[in-house]
């Protein structure tokens, strides 16, 4: 038995209450693992039962996910008294070992008398440790919008120069295009037909940049965008429409005309701001063709977005009070933090705290880019965007040689980084105005449809960025935010893609399998074949989900129901072809 594979902590995701009466535990062991049992009980049993020593009650444990080197084994328990103590048997063959805290143990260990046995403990259920996440979120299909490319409502005069209205691959970083939030509110109708049921728009505040990252002013929303009460009519009209509103916070730095920014230039150590910031040295060096970044930290040396200090108290003190007036006076439904994983820990606990307060289902988003257990304890945010769900999806079409068992392992790495209560509102998206979209990434329709499918039927919340509906294309910044070409859309040039993909949407709300957990990978041997199953857990119904990345046909067999499908007839689902079916019966 491979004992050093196998790994358990009564901490983190590997021990944690999924509600005020469940606990999760989850074990991680190598693949010569066949059987886990859980020996668990409460620890105190003796002193009601009269024996001398603890005994617990054995369980078969599930085996759930499959990883490229490992297996995770799972069991939910429900302690009556709130605690539990446990240990583990382990079966690899006909070997049979014991696991405790402490070390690995051959069957005749276990009875010696004399010995004290270090068994895991999970000490006490208690109801304020439990992750509460928003539950509307994980039924929620989101679509990014990025205002200034998408809709250009307010005809009359802009701030900037605004350049005429195209959806063409020549525009440069600093181009404005003048779409606002009126242009917003004039497609909600047009959201709403496709489906969508949250709106998440990148910053609206006050800046000089286009895409807002570089605040001048966060109590004020951007003329050029429109104004508070144009803000407060969009809420209100998309909340008309089942529509929720999550506002972008740029919290991580300002820009360079942020007003404490412009005090510090001015007063130096003598400002009340100075302790804003994270200056390095004085005099700061403004002139940005030397090295002004020893003089002051900023977001990726990026000369005007000086990095606040979010440990000084008034700086907190200071944003907070801004979210409870979005909260409070505006009733948004969530806020995605930028730059999420700079932010300190002790801003986003103090912020939890008290934006939970006034909204217990406000959603709290963390960008963050790679594994974010440290945010996700429950006392921070209550998800981040899922870039390893894009990264994992990205690589197997990358990768021409990997198989679908490869694919699966990937997929079942990322729901295996947090909380199952976290699993289930992660912000899971194709694409964003980060990275280039997802119908150039694919580089071809039948892919773009076969990856929009993956997104759509697997645990999380789904999040379109504005024109994945009508496969929009476009590389690396600026070129994936051009503007929406509305006359096009309205001429009917997109009717097709777009009816495509409002079916998968529907697909998505209709189908509650879409959004469970657990999921039953079916093994085609060596081949590029996916194929998982996910079940109704009320009714038992099956979903089946194919999608053919092999550059030939393959014979599958035929649905009681078919819900979507491309490149499929008659059994046989032919190359870049995805097919999503209820009551599957199989040839082979």
């Amino acid at each position: 038995m491979r004992i050093a594979e196998i790994m358990h902590r009564c901490a983190f995701t590997d021990c944690y209450p999924i509600d005020k009466n469940k606990v999760r535990v989850n074990l991680r062991t190598g693949k010569d693992i066949d059987e886990v049992y859980i020996i668990h009980g409460d620890p105190y049993t003796p002193h009601i039962t009269g024996e001398s020593e603890w005994r617990g009650e054995r369980e078969l444990m599930e085996n759930s996910l499959e990883l490229r080197s490992h297996k995770m084994f799972h069991i939910i328990l429900n302690p009556e008294y709130k605690r539990e103590q446990y240990y583990f048997e382990l079966h690899s063959k006909d070997e049979v070992m014991y696991y405790l805290e402490d070390d690995f143990y051959q069957p005749e260990e276990m009875n010696l008398s004399g010995k004290t046995y270090q068994y895991f403990i999970f000490p006490w259920l208690n109801p304020s440790d439990v992750f509460q996440v928003p539950e509307w979120v994980e039924d929620t299909i989101w679509y990014q919008i990025f205002p200034d490319r998408y809709c250009r409502g307010d005809m009359g005069e802009k701030r900037v120069e605004v350049k005429p209205w195209k959806c063409e691959e020549d525009m440069s970083y600093w181009d404005n295009y003048g779409g606002d939030i009126k242009g917003i509110i004039s497609k909600l109708d047009y959201m709403k037909d496709l489906g969508i049921t949250g709106l998440y728009l990148t910053p609206i505040f006050d800046s000089n940049s286009n895409h807002k990252y570089n605040t001048s002013d966060y109590k004020k929303i951007d003329s050029d965008f429109g104004s508070e009460e144009d803000l407060k009519e969009l809420i209100e009209e998309a909340h008309k429409r089942g529509i929720r509103i999550m506002l972008d916070a740029v919290f991580n730095h300002s820009g360079r005309d942020f007003a404490p920014w412009r005090d510090v230039l001015q007063n130096g150590k003598n400002s009340p701001y100075y302790n804003w910031f994270f200056i390095q040295q004085w005099p700061i060096e403004t002139d940005h063709t030397k090295e002004w970044y020893k003089s002051y930290y900023s977001f990726a040396f990026a000369s005007g977005m000086p990095k606040l200090n979010t440990n000084n108290p008034e700086v907190i003190e200071y944003i907070i009070s801004l979210c409870k007036h979005w909260v409070t006076d505006l009733h948004i439904d969530g806020i995605r933090f930028d730059v999420g994983n700079e932010v300190s820990h002790t801003f986003l606990k103090a912020a939890r705290r008290e934006l939970k307060i006034i909204n217990p289902e406000l959603y709290l988003l963390g960008e963050i880019w790679r594994d974010s257990i440290s945010w996700l304890q429950g006392d921070e945010y209550d998800s981040v965007m899922n870039y390893p769900f894009l990264e994992s999806i990205n690589d197997f079409w990358v990768h021409k040689n990997r198989t679908a068992n490869e694919f699966m392992y990937s997929m079942n790495r990322c729901y295996t980084l947090y909380q199952e209560q976290v699993n289930g509102v992660l912000f899971n998206c194709l694409d964003s105005h980060d990275v280039p979209r997802a119908f150039t990434r694919c580089g071809s329709m039948d892919v773009f449809f076969q990856q929009l499918a993956i997104l759509l039927t697997m645990q999380g919340s789904p999040s379109l960025y504005y024109g994945t509906e009508i496969a929009m294309s476009g590389g690396q910044d600026p070129i994936n935010r051009k503007c929406m070409p509305w006359e096009e859309i309205e001429e009917g040039k997109y009717q097709e893609i777009t009816g495509q993909v409002k079916q998968l949407i529907a697909i998505r709300r209709e189908y509650s399998q879409t959004k469970c957990p657990y999921i039953e990978w079916v093994n085609h041997e060596g081949t590029r074949l996916i194929h998982y199953c996910k079940k109704n857990e009320d009714t038992n119904e099956i979903m089946n989900i194919l999608i053919n990345a092999e550059e030939k046909d393959i014979v599958i067999g035929t649905f009681e129901h078919i819900l979507f499908a491309r490149h499929y007839e008659e059994g046989i689902i032919k190359a870049g072809g995805v097919v999503i079916g209820i009551g599957f019966n199989n040839f082979q």
